[in-house]
């Protein structure tokens, strides 16, 4: 009896959780009018310094149990973790989250579903992140790694520490973007007290997430980047493809900035990190 009670107060202590946080990510951000963020000389809000998503959106987009592991393979009776990655353990396994998407749904036209859930199941051999490709926008800012803000009146630039990845926001347009990258080309404005960073130019390479959710060279990204306070802002990103979705949609997360007056940014410049994985087998007698 005991024990069936216990049980029940934890199976409505998880249902009253997941209802608290759905109503946060299809609430609005809050605002405070005392909550007033720290302003530059040019009376813009100071966004320099260094900030971090705390979330598990890196891991997949869209709301997600804690599973065993990303990679699986058949078992005698349930599917095990695939055997590259069973060493890891507690490790290697998938924490919960209950996402970032706005209304939990990306609306992937068919042909781009069935891509992503190819993408999912071969993660160990595609996901960019696994050889240290550049993360890609928005995916850059919710890696868990973080990232630093470089304001002047004249220039905003941001730095990331996965990788060494950087970009450059131009504040006036300089025109269609010269060739696809990585990164794209951000253009920036001001409206309000919101920097609202648009994209374009990105390539088709890079994933959102480890869960294998994918775009196409025609996406563009619309940032918003909101103060809520002096120490985080919120942050929304709109998605538009026309080859891979069926309409634009939206992520939104809070970023925290770096309060500890030690905060930096260290070195993770992975591309020597992954050479034995990309190149070890080529070695004239390989290492087992």
């Amino acid at each position: 009896m005991i024990e069936r009670r216990v049980l029940r107060d934890i199976t409505v202590g998880l249902a009253t959780a997941a209802i608290v946080a759905a109503a946060f990510l299809a609430a609005p951000p809050a605002t405070s009018q005392a909550a007033r963020p720290a302003r530059t000389p040019d009376g813009k809000p100071n966004l320099n310094g260094i900030w971090q998503a705390l979330n598990t959106a890196n891991y997949d987009l869209r709301s997600h149990g804690a599973r065993a592991a990303l990679a699986f393979r058949p078992g005698p009776v349930v599917p095990v973790p695939a055997a590259a990655v069973i060493a890891f353990g507690a490790v290697g396994a998938v924490p919960g989250g209950v996402g970032v998407v706005e209304g939990d749904d990306i609306p992937y036209l068919p042909e781009a579903a069935a891509k992503q859930k190819k993408n999912q199941e071969g993660w160990l051999d595609s996901d960019p992140e696994i050889k240290c490709y550049l993360p890609g926008v928005p995916r850059a800012n919710y890696l868990p790694f973080p990232f630093q803000i470089l304001q002047s009146e004249k220039a905003i630039f941001f730095s990331y520490e996965y990788a060494g990845a950087v970009r450059n926001i131009f504040l006036k347009d300089p025109g269609p973007a010269p060739v696809d990258s990585w990164m794209g080309q951000s253009v920036g404005k001001w409206e309000g007290d919101t920097l609202v960073v648009t994209v374009t130019g990105l390539n088709d390479q890079t994933w959102f997430d480890r869960a294998g959710n994918h775009h196409s060279d025609q996406l563009k990204v619309t940032e918003r980047y909101s103060p809520q306070g002096p120490d985080h802002l919120w942050y929304e990103a709109t998605i538009e493809d026309a080859k891979t979705f069926s309409r634009p949609w939206k992520i939104r997360m809070p970023l925290y900035r770096h309060i500890n007056p030690d905060a930096r940014l260290n070195q993770f410049k992975c591309v020597e990190f992954v050479e034995e994985l990309m190149y070890g087998k080529f070695r004239k007698t390989p290492v087992q």
